[in-house]
């Protein structure tokens, strides 16, 4: 069933119950447009269990002019426009307005159990869709940046919507964008419950559009994820990724440029072209992750996204601990070692930009590790553990 409702402005309202997962479920769909922008009030109600996230996409930040790096210096995240210390610091003072904010997923409290929400773009990797024509799979990264971070939280996605914008409405192209969307979902077991499509003239270049998406998921409250009781000893176990995911685009297209290379050119060292290795889908990592914590032992989960390991692990441990990584643990995909060289940029810029080949971080107990690594059912390295003293360090 699919209502759609045209604005004066044109914009276009979807608002779909689509159960994607078999479920004798029969969503109940309300829709009133309220207005373009909203404010998490979740922090105002439950203020110790809200989210805050930079997507560091630097839509309108990149401007060449401003950038630090010469024809061969080494290039950084912030000379490619993207100032993740900057999104720190609106955190830190939204947090005062809201406290509560830094955790990957927001938890509003419904009887026994929290809901768990979370949204999010894929940032300037539509620049590179819109380069190599690669639109079927942007809507996978799009489901997967919300998705992984709400199950980090041990909660199993419910529903998904979807935000399209463009300044003149390409139906074909639209709906390779949104059957992505729907791959996404399943492979999420959630439903796709609705979207909305603004058509705003001169807003975006032809051919052009923007995305964000929206997840809600539950978990029961006597299960919730949120590494409380991480002790140092606790273990750190990585979940390959597939690529860049939908991090760090705005410092790969720099050094693509940079590099003399295009799209259609091989990835050095590679078999596929750097086009196809760059738009490599986003790893959804929902099914797996949620089959990890039913077997128990798993205290804390990290979604590696911008601000990689740096960032991104410290974000479940309780004060005082951090984490030792075993740098030779895990084969270091082709691909970053490609855009480290080509972009001359430093181990530890690296680090803090990109997921370097593991999107997802667990942090379980010894035995829960040996079992996970015995079995095998799913493909993941032992990566490093928790250490007394705070931050990350690499050996």
């Amino acid at each position: 069933m699919a209502t759609t409702i045209i604005a004066s402005n044109t914009e276009l309202s979807r608002v779909v119950a689509v159960s994607i997962r078999p479920s004798s479920n029969k969503p109940l769909v309300t829709h009133q447009y309220i207005g373009r922008y909203s404010f998490s009030r979740f922090s105002n109600i439950f203020p110790l269990l809200s989210a805050r996230a930079t997507s560091n996409s630097s839509m309108s930040k990149e401007n060449s002019s401003k950038s630090g790096d010469g024809a061969g210096g080494r290039l950084t995240y912030k000379d490619a426009g993207v100032d993740i210390d900057a999104g720190s610091e609106l955190i830190r003072r939204i947090a005062k307005m809201a406290p509560g904010i830094g955790g990957f997923g927001g938890l509003f409290p419904l009887g026994d159990s929290y809901l768990v929400a979370g949204t999010d773009g894929v940032g300037t990797k539509l620049k590179l869709a819109f380069e190599t024509g690669i639109h079927e799979t942007i809507g996978i990264d799009l489901v997967a940046m919300s998705v992984n971070d709400i199950v980090t939280s041990g909660a199993k996605p419910l529903f998904f919507l979807d935000y399209y914008a463009t300044s003149r409405l390409n139906v074909d192209l639209a709906e390779k964008v949104i059957k992505g969307i729907v791959g996404g979902c399943q492979q999420s077991d959630c439903t796709l419950l609705g979207g909305e499509t603004a058509e705003m003239p001169d807003f975006y270049a032809e051919g052009e559009y923007d995305l964000s998406g929206f997840a809600v998921g539950i978990v029961k409250k006597d299960s919730v994820i949120d590494g409380k009781n991480i002790v140092a000893g606790d273990v750190l176990i990585g979940l390959p990724s597939s690529g860049v995911h939908s991090n760090g685009f705005s410092l790969v297209r720099r050094v693509l440029a940079r590099s003399g290379l295009s799209l259609n050119d091989q990835l050095p060292g590679g078999s596929v072209s750097l086009g196809e290795a760059l738009m490599a889908p986003t790893v959804i990592y929902v099914k797996q992750v949620l089959d990890l914590i039913s077997k128990g032992g798993v205290k804390g989960i990290a979604h590696i996204t911008g601000g990689g390991f740096t960032d991104n692990i410290p974000r479940v441990f309780p004060k005082g601990l951090g984490a030792s990584i075993y740098k030779e643990s895990w084969e270091v995909p082709t691909l970053f070692k490609w855009i480290q060289e080509a972009g001359r940029i430093e181990d530890a810029e690296m680090s803090r930009t990109f997921n370097m080949g593991i999107g997802m971080v667990l942090v379980v107990t010894e035995g829960a590790s040996r079992k996970i690594l015995e079995e095998g059912q799913h493909k993941a390295y032992r990566i490093g553990e928790v250490v007394c003293g705070e931050g990350v360090r690499y050996c």
